[in-house]
């Protein structure tokens, strides 16, 4: 695989779990905005406030993401 094909596959992911945390981290980490977030990862605006909102609820009450959950569920 190409260099490329590698960095797609953080940028613009297929899985739904997946999506979810790049977008997540891109808001958090790298301070990019809600709407430029949705646009980048193409979700709905309001997807991504639901999905900010959600995480920082569970975060706020010591549970887990819902892309963590899911992948501990695999794991085991």
């Amino acid at each position: 695989m190409e260099g490329v094909a590698y960095q797609r596959y953080f940028l613009q992911p297929l899985d739904v779990q997946q999506r979810r945390y790049e977008l997540l981290r891109t808001v958090f980490v790298d301070g990019q905005s809600l709407q430029d977030a949705a646009q980048r990862f193409d979700v709905s605006y309001g997807t991504v406030r639901n999905w900010v909102s959600e995480f920082r609820q569970l975060l706020d009450a010591g549970q887990r993401p819902p892309f963590l959950q899911s992948r501990l569920m695999v794991d085991r």
